[in-house]
């Protein structure tokens, strides 16, 4: 059967999948869909709700499979669609920072009140940033956010934002021009993870086509461990981006696939209960409901010796 699979660089590795070829030898009529080919939908200002694009086209037609951030498959549930959780990766907490210029007289998150913060809303920089806010005894109406995704860095040099919640390779830029602070440390505050998900029937009726895929992940994240350089090359080689840049940013990021865990669990349902108390989802989840046993076992089963 013909199995659609979403990807975009944003998750490593997918896109080095893509470019691969490893998944072909078990499912050959894999139909790769790059995400920023599709409709992007509607995105809500970033004080009213949260983009929904990459779980929306699980369910429209637009692929059976996809590996984003954590943010987005809380989203999917808070609109009702029925996903489950296939695997994520380990911590990220290195690859993600809240920061301030290094002259600013900002010094913690409290500081952020009626600030203008940047971020790239609806991927894990919102869950964050929230969790970031919680802690100081603030909530996201206490900031003004400002959804910049693709600009957010460039903001943060022209100084008009006063925080930034960056990430590499963007951050390698910014670094060799300008020095930053970090408001709070990410590690013990947000785990920062890649994860992959699926609709529920999907995984219920097709569990070969799906270890197939997560098969495949595993053994090209151990290509990525073993080819830096290469897989750098290839992100820059759709961006237009310095190699060394990503190559840094590769080098920090962990590979392979893990089974979801109970504190996985637990500081997605945080997130879920953040959204919804700031009026970014609609109603009230429980994340548990998306993780099934039988997957974990799944890609117990496909780890990489």
């Amino acid at each position: 059967m013909s199995v659609r699979v979403g990807y975009f660089p944003n998750n490593n590795s997918l896109w080095v999948l893509r470019h691969r070829g490893i998944l072909e030898r078990s499912l050959p009529e894999v139909e790769w869909v790059d995400l920023r080919s599709l409709p992007q939908g509607d995105r809500p200002a970033p004080t009213e709700g949260l983009p929904s694009v990459h779980g929306d086209r699980l369910f429209d037609g637009g692929y059976d499979f996809i590996g984003t951030g954590s943010t987005p498959p809380v989203t999917a549930q808070g609109k009702g669609h029925d996903i489950v959780y296939v695997a994520v990766s380990g911590s990220r907490h290195e690859n993600g920072r809240l920061v301030v210029h290094e002259d600013s007289p900002i010094n913690s998150p409290a500081d952020l009140k009626g600030k203008r913060v940047a971020l790239g809303h609806g991927s894990w920089q919102t869950t964050l940033l929230l969790f970031a806010l919680d802690r100081a005894g603030l909530t996201w109406k206490d900031i003004e956010p400002v959804d910049a995704y693709g600009d957010a860095a460039q903001l943060f040099l022209d100084r008009a934002v006063d925080a930034w919640v960056g990430s590499y390779p963007a951050l390698t830029r910014v670094e060799q021009v300008a020095t930053t602070r970090d408001l709070v440390a990410t590690d013990g505050l947000f785990s920062h993870r890649s994860l992959w998900f699926t609709r529920r029937d999907f995984a219920e009726r097709h569990p070969e086509e799906l270890a197939a895929i997560v098969a495949a992940l595993q053994e090209s994240d151990a290509w990525i461990q073993q080819n830096y350089r290469a897989a750098a090359e290839l992100f820059a080689a759709d961006d237009g981006g310095d190699v060394d840049a990503w190559e840094h940013a590769l080098r920090h990021r962990p590979f392979g696939l893990h089974p979801v865990s109970e504190d996985f669990v637990a500081e997605q349902q945080r997130a879920a209960d953040l959204f919804h108390a700031s009026g970014l989802i609609d109603r009230k989840i429980t994340v548990a409901e998306a993780v099934l046993p039988e997957i974990a076992r799944l890609v117990e089963a496909a780890r990489v010796p």
